[in-house]
């Protein structure tokens, strides 16, 4: 057995033969090309030094004493499936080809080959096994990028929508997740995932909103080299690394017309063709989008394709927004509080009756996800075990006082508009005006002369 190679390792290559000669005249061209190579001179051999260490790829004379090339290639690939092993023979028949791709050979080169065909069938082979790391990295990358717990639930209707979710899950149909942004529409995405008959496979996510048209066209279908200024390499894309999993496409109304009839070429036919590519890739996902959009609407007014509106809507799934699963304010917020005092190593455990208080109150714009940022934000700022009004933003007071002037009649005025959420954060902490004061954000001097104005109070001093 002998190694070489010097510089950039291009790739760790295996060559078993027989012959002296043969094996080292191959040796020298794949040294020189770039490749990190050892060598044996029989399979036993060979197999003592696959069971110390992995090769991405393996040549491999086919007839040889004790070991021979094919039970080499079986137990090349039972314990190294990611490895490619490349056949090489003098003795070429039909059957043993079909035998030897049968059992997982990438290749099968009959002697005597010229050194440039073998150059191109090691270069071809390391590309796959690149290609399947790469795929294999996103697949774990993805995987770590998976929602944090379950959907965390007790409103009827959200509970509703999730055990029907979860009857559509194993069917592998397509399905169409409508709801304002920030309610979790990603996340439910992933559970339908994760219930389906594809949870073994990759979750992979892209936001159709944040690209341009080229670069979207690239993510999703991957590009051949050469296929632009800049692409020295192949690149597959998402829906390639979504082989045997599922693809989620988010707010996918902001596709532009022209990627739409691509997508919907991919989804009819099942196969892609990459950005400047002739060869058609086989596509092995299931689709499931999402929009913050009206779709009826887009495709009426012309923006949204109606046959990829078909689509996509074998079954849609509508999450209400947070306003209107007020019973689960309370259990998010204590989720997203133990979560984040974890992480940031902080002291708080608990939300102070009347800082919920207010939570329950406002209208939440920004959903769950504004949710989720108002308690970590505050779980950054406290250094108590409590969080109490202090700790929310202004902009969550302002909004719970928005909340207190539906009234008819027009427009109340600034007076009213202060005399109600004084009143209603009084009646919230039983009539404590040092507790109401520090909701207010003011001190209880102050707050006692709003009242006095507002003649809600005694005409004493408070002291």
């Amino acid at each position: 057995m002998d190694r070489g190679g010097k510089g950039v390792n291009k790739g760790n290559l295996l060559i078993v033969d027989d012959e002296a000669i043969a094996v080292r005249n191959l040796a020298h061209v794949m040294r020189k090309e770039g490749y990190k190579v050892t060598t044996a001179e029989n399979g036993n051999r060979a197999w003592e030094i696959l069971e110390r260490q992995p090769f991405e790829v393996v040549l491999t004379d086919l007839r040889m004493e004790g070991m021979d090339g094919m039970q080499l290639l079986q137990r090349c690939k039972a314990r190294y499936p990611e490895t490619e092993v490349i056949l090489i023979t003098g003795f070429a028949t039909l059957e043993s080809a079909v035998e030897a791709m049968r059992d997982g050979a990438f290749f099968y080169l009959a002697k005597p080959y010229r050194l440039e065909e073998a150059r191109k069938v090691v270069s071809e082979a390391l590309t796959k096994v690149h290609l399947k790391r790469e795929n294999q990295l996103l697949k774990e990358k993805l995987r770590g990028m998976r929602t944090k717990g379950p959907i965390i639930t007790r409103d009827p209707g959200m509970l509703r929508l999730l055990e029907t979710a979860r009857q559509v899950a194993p069917t592998g149909c397509n399905i169409l997740i409508t709801g304002e942004s920030g309610v979790g529409k990603e996340l439910i995405a992933r559970d339908l995932h994760a219930h389906g008959g594809r949870a073994d496979g990759p979750f992979v996510a892209v936001n159709c909103g944040v690209f341009t048209e080229e670069l979207l066209a690239g993510e999703l279908f991957g590009h051949e080299k050469g296929a632009f200024t800049g692409a020295t390499n192949f690149k597959p894309g998402l829906m390639e690394a979504a082989r045997g999993g599922t693809l989620f496409l988010d707010e996918v109304t902001e596709m532009s017309l022209a990627m739409q009839v691509k997508l919907l070429r991919v989804i009819q036919e099942r196969e892609l063709l990459r950005v400047g590519g002739t060869r058609p890739i086989p596509v092995d996902a299931r689709f499931i989008a999402a929009t913050n959009r009206d779709l009826n609407e887009a495709v009426h007014g012309g923006r949204f394709r109606q046959d990829l509106y078909f689509r996509l809507n074998v079954i849609t799934l509508a999450v209400p927004p947070l306003k209107e699963r007020r019973g689960d304010i309370e259990l998010l917020a204590n989720h997203f509080l133990r979560r984040a005092a974890e992480r940031m190593e902080r002291p708080a455990q608990r939300i102070a009756p009347e800082a919920m208080a207010l939570l329950r109150e406002y209208e939440f714009p920004g959903n769950i996800r504004e949710l989720e940022n108002i308690v970590e934000r505050a779980v950054a700022l406290s250094d108590g075990v409590e969080l109490t009004p202090a700790h929310w933003p202004e902009t969550l007071r302002l909004g719970v006082i928005r909340a207190f002037h539906k009234r008819p009649g027009g427009s109340p005025t600034l007076e009213e508009l202060e005399a109600d959420y004084i009143q209603w954060v009084l009646g919230e902490t039983g009539g404590n005006q040092t507790l109401a004061a520090t909701i207010l954000g003011i001190d209880r001097v102050s707050l006692w002369r709003k009242l006095k104005k507002l003649r809600l109070v005694a005409e004493e001093d408070p002291g």
